[in-house]
This record gives C-alpha cells, sequence and structure tokens, in this order.
C-alpha cells in the first residue's frame, strides 16, 4: 500500500511538520543523552508499529554509534544487561507513557521516581517531550501509512522541509 499523503507537500501540512520538528531540535539540543533519545525513540514506535519512524531511528543510532546488541534487544531491554540503570528509566517511562490507552494506569509512581534519580529537572523535561512527540509522529506515521525500509541515516532534516 503506498502512502496516503506527503504531509509536507501540503500548506497546512508542512507547517505542522515545520513545527514538529523544531520541537525535535530542541529536544535535540537538550541535555538529555543522545543514545537515550534513540532508544526511547526506537521503542515508543515499536510498541506503535510505526515501521517509518523504526527505520528512522535504528538508523540514525546506528550510524551514531549505536550497537547492534543494543538495538537488537531494546524491546526485550527488561531481560537484557545491555542497558544502563538510567536508560531503564526512560524506556520504564517510555513503555508507561505510549501505552496509556491500553488500560494503563499510566505512569507508575515507582517508574517516576526511578527516572527522577537519573535525570535532572531539564532531562526529565526532553524525557517528557520526546516520549509525547514521538508518539504523536508514530501516529501521523501510521496514519498516513509512511513505510519503513528507504531511509538513509541524517535525512530527517531533508525530509522535515
Amino acid at each position: 500500500m503506498e502512502p496516503r499523503m506527503n504531509l509536507f507537500e501540503n500548506e497546512t501540512g508542512a507547517r505542522i511538520g515545520k513545527r514538529i520538528f523544531a520541537v525535535s531540535q530542541v529536544i535535540q539540543e537538550s541535555p538529555l543523552p543522545k543514545p537515550t533519545q534513540e532508544l526511547v525513540q526506537l521503542r515508543a514506535s515499536q510498541i506503535n508499529g510505526c515501521g517509518f519512524c523504526v527505520d528512522i531511528h535504528g538508523k540514525d543510532a546506528a550510524a551514531a554509534g549505536e550497537t547492534a546488541a543494543r538495538l537488537n534487544l531494546v524491546a526485550t531491554w527488561r531481560h537484557s544487561t545491555v542497558f544502563t540503570e538510567a536508560e531503564r528509566a526512560a524506556l520504564a517511562l517510555t513503555e508507561e507513557g505510549t501505552r496509556i490507552i491500553d488500560g494503563h494506569a499510566g505512569v507508575s509512581d515507582e517508574t517516576w521516581a526511578q527516572v527522577r534519580k537519573h535525570y535532572d529537572e531539564d532531562r526529565t523535561v526532553a524525557l517528557v517531550a520526546l516520549i509525547a512527540m514521538i508518539n504523536a509522529t508514530n501516529r501521523l506515521g501510521v496514519m498516513l501509512n509512511n513505510r519503513g525500509g528507504a531511509y538513509t541515516p541524517g535525512d530527517l532534516a531533508a525530509i522535515a522541509g
């Protein structure tokens, strides 16, 4: 199935897309570690079934030096030994924040305490915003039927115009 529309070929869509990208740039420039950013985006995209975003974040993370082992194990992070305690807290927050619709009560106090143990105020704000933004982006990708597979690492800025 082909993509339903190209968001950036429509004036309103392009304006929305550029603003989403601008928020993403603020998060990228934050003190939240870059590997954590990519792992979080990859995990949320896996949960949401967004092949386009899985393709982007898996390839960008690999191009930035992320190991194949960590990329392959991010979906099973609880049952692996390759993630730090801070990354585990971020991945737990990602899963709980992403699966709100699945009948979960939202983010548990235990997960929030782990996040706050490992991340200061700026990093926590960036992490929460990142999870919200990747979930929004995943929904756009899935609704518009954007497929993964053709992304070239580093091309996200060009896609956003």
